[in-house]
């Protein structure tokens, strides 16, 4: 580990804080002077005559490569695991389910399309040079039959979209001129087509994100037939016409229903991550969910790597010890989550600096909380206290807590203040701090989240109070018991109910999860679930890609 300042500052993770980005570019600067000092330093000490200038050689290039990686944001994925804070995998069986609606994407992605002017100029013996030009295109009764893909081994994936039928209306102007014939005319017109659409999307690390390149994208015509008037057997002459134009037509359909289609990917991929950044960030706090490789595609599962960064105001924590394997994952689930607690210690480190873990107990809740039932004999001075008018109690997180996860469950060192006091008095009752341990287990259930702790340790510290009462056994027995049977079960209950609610405000609660399971492991905590398809982000995603 490397030694900083404060160990104990919330976004600290193994010794190393990273300022915010808008300070890299300085902190990239002193680490490389720092490492050229070290350098001309050793090279002081061990280079001897000739030997001098190869080393100097050596350095340049060491330090240039050392330049290019760290300005380099997608790293090979076995490279960039130390650095991944968090990963999801989808299996097939969840791309099954995705799949179902891709037809509502390719519909946005047919009705979005700004299907340019069409104009051009075509030369024949008989009819002279004829001029056309299409205008004001719309979509119009759209159809598609149905979806299917495959996920394409260290490739991509194949999507094949089947019996697309659209009706294109808009405005024609055409003319011809010939020593035989002259016309000019402007008239609606309609193109009927049925469609097979082929793409083949590539994931890629693209700005940070994961992005699609649906460039290796065809359409395969069946039919493709132009209406002039809705005239429907034209004559030759028409028909002559329609022939010349109908492949122009084809050409600029193609183009930009693919240029379309790759448009929507991308808000859609950009979409998806900007709800996982939102599911995962409140107020000040923030989780960097940007990518540290290229997404891996299996023939059963499309997997992606991210930062898990914590960020708070102006700082944003950092590591490079990272465990995840992608062994760690199985492919028997639809959805795979993976934390590090390398995201998850900062992150309850931001909380704290944010004064969240603070919390004020008085009237009918204090009382029924006071019920609880302790063998410990209450002490007298607890007694007056809850007898006399406003009785209140307050609790807080004092310093940094911390928490490191095994195959036992997630473990949280805390030192909670209590202070207990009376409305009208200054100077509390009875002021203590207490060192706790407690191992968590998490579970989610019918839309609701439960917690369950066992405590591991539990100390008494730092005990005043506004009287003369002396510290003794017998009140450091009491508050030790109250602590374990009292304090840690209501601080669970008000977790419970904030990350609930912080959850469904985030839209949670309008998924079908389907036998969610919470599995602790060592330094890391693995989500599996399987799930109905999420029909409100469609709905909100449409809602975008349409506006």
């Amino acid at each position: 580990m490397s030694n900083v300042a404060d160990p104990d500052h919330p976004l600290s993770l193994q010794g190393s804080i990273r300022p915010s980005s808008s300070n890299t570019g300085s902190m990239k600067t002193e680490v490389l002077r720092a490492f050229l000092s070290v350098t001309a330093q050793t090279q002081s000490l061990i280079c001897i005559h000739s030997d001098c200038v190869e080393m100097e050689k050596s350095v340049k290039l060491l330090l240039v490569l050392g330049l290019v990686r760290i300005s380099h944001s997608c790293l090979d994925s076995p490279e960039a695991y130390k650095f991944t804070g968090a990963v999801c995998r989808l299996t097939y069986p969840a791309a099954v389910v995705l799949n179902e609606k891709t037809t509502k994407v390719i519909e946005a992605a047919f009705q979005h399309a700004k299907y340019p002017s069409i104009e051009g100029v075509k030369s024949m013996s008989f009819m002279g040079e004829v001029q056309y030009g299409f205008h004001n295109l719309e979509i119009h009764n759209l159809s598609i039959g149905k979806s299917e893909f495959e996920l394409k081994e260290n490739e991509g994936i194949r999507l094949s979209i089947s019996n697309v039928s659209a009706v294109f209306k808009g405005t024609i102007n055409y003319g011809y001129g010939s020593w035989l014939l002259s016309l000019r005319q402007s008239v609606d017109f309609e193109i009927e087509s049925h469609i097979d659409l082929g793409i083949n999307p590539k994931l890629y690390c693209g700005k940070g994100k994961v992005a699609a390149d649906t460039s290796d994208c065809y359409l395969t015509f069946h039919k493709l037939k132009l209406l002039l008037q809705g005239d429907r057997e034209p004559g030759w002459l028409k028909k002559i016409f329609t022939d010349i134009v109908t492949f122009t037509v084809k050409l600029v359909v193609k183009s930009q229903i693919c240029k379309e289609i790759n448009n929507v990917a991308n808000i859609l991929a950009d979409f998806i991550q900007e709800q996982a950044e939102q599911f995962l960030s409140d107020g000040n706090i923030g989780v960097d969910i940007s990518v540290t490789s290229h997404p891996i595609i299996k023939s059963n599962y499309i997997e992606s790597y991210h930062k898990g960064l914590v960020t708070y105001k102006n700082e944003t924590s950092f590591f490079n010890t990272s465990v995840f394997n992608p062994s760690q994952l199985s492919e028997n689930r639809m959805i795979y989550f993976w934390f590090s607690d390398r995201l998850l210690d900062p992150l309850m480190g931001a909380v704290h600096l944010d004064g969240r873990f603070v919390r004020n107990i008085s009237g009918t809740e204090l009382t029924d909380l006071f019920q609880t039932e302790i063998s410990s004999a209450r002490p007298e001075l607890l007694n007056k206290w809850l007898s006399s008018e406003g009785p209140m109690l307050k609790a807080k997180s004092v310093s940094v807590p911390h928490m490191w996860t095994t195959t036992q469950g997630t473990f949280v060192r805390a030192v909670a203040g209590v202070e207990i006091s009376l409305a009208h008095q200054h100077k509390p009752t009875l002021y203590f701090e207490t060192n706790v341990t407690v191992v968590v287990r998490a579970s989610y259930a019918e839309k609701k989240l439960i917690l369950k702790a066992t405590a591991e340790l539990i100390t008494i510290t730092e005990v005043s109070t506004s009287g003369p009462i002396v510290m003794n056994e017998s009140l450091k027995t009491y508050l030790q018991e109250a602590v374990e049977k009292m304090g840690i079960p209501k601080v669970l209950s008000y977790l419970e109910a904030e990350l609930l609610a912080l959850m469904d405000e985030q839209g949670l609660n309008l998924f079908d999860i389907i036998n969610p399971e919470v599995i602790p492991q060592d330094e890391y905590v693995m989500v599996q679930l399987d799930f109905g398809f999420p029909h409100h982000l469609l709905v909100e995603f449409l809602k975008r890609t349409l506006d």
